[in-house]
């Protein structure tokens, strides 16, 4: 199973690394002005979305949707191999390249307590129609998402990253909606 899901992984990584940044940044904008029309986006007060790299669809129009909007944001801060914590962005100013050439909060941290957060936008290599997602493969997600108990997991991903199934494992957790140029898929719980 692990070899099985790590070939898939380099698959979709693959192919998500073909897109040309033109297009990324088009279906980057597409998918947040569509969420931004959400109603989990509507009620959430505190927003969780990761620091995207140049590979991943670009989230700074979501960034400055929160900011503008009032709610709290926070991204992922790495305290060591599998373990994060949500670290509260209160603006642009306040990210600078970390680990990784990965943005990330370095000074007046404020961390947010999982149960808190009541939306966490999920990155993942791809996405199944039960929830399943195939991760980057460092298991901190899988980790961490049990602690936001009142969180809705969603990610935001590109069309070809929704598949029908993808070989899940007792400790992958499911999410609960993955939104994408086409579908908006919710998991029926």
């Amino acid at each position: 199973m692990f070899q099985r899901k790590k070939i898939l992984r380099q698959e979709f990584l693959s192919k998500r690394k073909t897109i040309p940044h033109n297009e990324r940044d088009r279906i980057s904008h597409e998918l947040i002005k569509k969420f931004l029309a959400t109603k989990i986006y509507r009620e959430a007060k505190i927003i969780m979305a990761y620091a995207s790299t140049p590979d991943e669809l670009q989230l700074n129009e979501l960034f400055a949707a929160c900011f503008a909007d009032k709610k709290i944001l926070a991204i992922p801060f790495i305290f060591g191999k599998g373990i994060m914590k949500a670290v509260e962005v209160p603006n642009f100013e306040a990210l600078e390249l970390g680990e990784f050439n990965i943005p990330t909060v370095k000074h007046n941290q404020n961390f947010i307590a999982p149960e808190k957060i009541d939306c966490v936008i999920v990155p993942g290599a791809a996405f199944d129609l039960s929830g399943g997602r195939l991760g980057l493969g460092g298991g901190y997600y899988d980790r961490f998402l049990p602690l936001a108990v009142n969180a809705k997991k969603i990610a935001l991903a590109c069309d070809f990253q929704l598949v029908d199934t993808l070989p899940l494992e007792a400790h992958d957790f499911k999410i609960d909606a993955v939104l994408t140029p086409k579908n908006f898929f919710e998991r029926v719980t």
